[in-house]
């Protein structure tokens, strides 16, 4: 079972807001009353699943300090649950574009990471690039997630909530069983994901719970939890500017 997908999306959009343990369950509420289970949810409501997800960097860090172009991409290694396959991901952000490519595959696939890259496999465009820019697994991060759609003029947008978060280092192309060390503990963190302009169902749900827009990478939170332990309690949460809601 393999497939490769391309998306792109002009004018892509999301917003991430940093909720304390208090406003989740109400938050988590209203999303069910006003939005759609996403259709690959699980559990009573039909819009739950868990996440874990292996993140590549260099030894200097280039992608969690942002270097350069190191920036603007992210790569990573995607399981829902326990499933017996993987999406090999690369999520690349230029101006007004958010351009997401993803091959799925078996989870066996994994093992290709550590030998000769093979132009006969289908995630070899995710290996060539790890390559060229000597990317390697050091991180997993794992969560729960809740996840509710609801159609607009613009099309489906989306609510995700993602709570219990947890990580641990790693060193090989591999999930291991160790969820690892809580992170954002008594936090959760909400993204609106959107096309061009905030649909007015989700101005509705800022304006009601007076939300504050935040960047929140769960990469750089993790990181700083399992690797750089220093610097976790003060890596900032900058809050965004009124201007990215393009309401």
């Amino acid at each position: 079972m393999t497939s490769d997908t391309r998306e792109t999306r002009a004018s892509a959009s999301e917003i991430k807001f940093l909720l304390d343990a208090g406003q989740a369950p109400a938050i988590r509420a209203w999303a069910r009353a006003n939005l759609q289970p996403d259709p690959h949810g699980t559990g009573p409501f039909g819009d739950a699943y868990t996440t874990s997800t292996l993140y590549f960097d260099t030894r200097q860090m280039d992608v969690f300090n942002r270097r350069n172009s190191f920036g603007r991409a992210k790569y990573r290694v995607r399981r829902y649950g326990d499933a017996g396959s993987v999406f090999f991901e690369r999520k690349l952000r230029q101006p007004g574009v958010l351009i997401k490519r993803r091959t799925l595959d078996s989870i066996d696939a994994l093992r290709r990471l550590e030998d000769d890259a093979d132009d006969r496999w289908i995630g070899h465009w995710f290996h060539r690039r790890l390559l060229a820019r000597r990317l390697r697994p050091v991180c997993q991060v794992s969560y729960d997630r809740m996840a509710r759609v609801v159609s607009t003029a613009e099309g489906v947008v989306r609510l995700t909530l993602d709570g219990n978060l947890r990580a641990t280092s790693v060193d090989a192309p591999a999930f291991v069983g160790d969820a690892g060390e809580p992170f954002l503990v008594g936090h959760h963190i909400l993204e609106l994901k959107y096309h061009a302009r905030v649909p007015a169902v989700f101005r509705r749900l800022i304006e009601e719970f007076a939300l504050k827009p935040q960047t929140a990478s769960k990469y750089r939170f993790a990181t700083a939890a399992v690797r750089q332990p220093e610097r976790a309690a003060s890596l900032e949460v900058r809050t965004a500017g009124d201007a990215a809601l393009h309401v």
